[in-house]
């Protein structure tokens, strides 16, 4: 849901720098614990490259709200896949969307630190409303929406230190701005709840195994 939507020079070539090498940090980890202590078999590969596909078909759609917003499936990529195998997928779904000009190229690596913030979120309170017993739908729904919540902040926060080249306001005048686009993401965020919840709540009943498998992904 959150996502920076800027071109290349957007950001200090500092900023660029500083991002990247988070996100590459972040992502290395995630290869090491998969090399290591996680054995990935063929249906894990098949489903994370069908969350691939299918979020990065719903990167391109745009809901005409605001000048157009869209849903990504970062949460039920987490729920699905763990925040391992999430972090991989939304890299590859960032440079496939940097690649066709949704977004530019220095900013991949900001994205990439926004989608694994929601769908890590997702993925632990998910995980977390299973121990207390929730029903899948509702656990599905929350943590989506919370997910989506911590993206957003994650976005502003990256906005607001790196600072926008070229643009004459002030950072309150900017901070305002964003969390009109926060507010606005995140009445899209209730519809991408109720999708989330939809779809788990599919997913445990005909393929619980699915499900069983990515709690315990990482």
């Amino acid at each position: 849901m959150a996502h920076i939507h800027l071109e290349d020079g957007s950001f200090t070539i500092f900023w660029v720098v500083v991002w990247w090498l988070l996100a590459i940090l972040v992502i290395g980890v995630c290869l090491i614990y998969l090399r290591r202590f996680k054995k990935i078999d063929n249906r894990q590969i098949t489903l994370a490259g069908l969350c691939t596909a299918a979020s990065f078909a719903l990167f391109q759609i745009n809901i005409p709200i605001a000048g157009g917003v869209h849903m990504n499936l970062t949460p039920l990529i987490g729920i699905l896949m763990g925040p391992a195998i999430g972090s991989i997928i939304m890299l590859i779904v960032n440079i496939f969307s940097a690649a066709i000009g949704h977004g530019g190229w220095g900013l991949i690596g900001a994205n990439c630190l926004i989608n694994i913030t929601e769908l890590t979120t997702a993925y632990f309170i998910y995980s977390w409303l299973g121990r207390l017993k929730f029903d899948t739908f509702p656990r599905a729904g929350i943590a989506t929406l919370l997910g989506l919540f911590l993206g957003n902040l994650a976005m502003i926060a990256i906005i607001l230190i790196s600072g926008v080249q070229g643009v004459n306001q002030s950072t309150l005048d900017v901070f305002y701005g964003l969390l009109v686009i926060a507010g606005i993401n995140m009445i899209i965020a209730v519809i991408e709840a109720v999708v989330t919840g939809y779809v788990v709540s599919y997913i445990q009943r005909v393929r619980p195994d699915i499900l069983g498998e990515a709690a315990h992904a990482g």
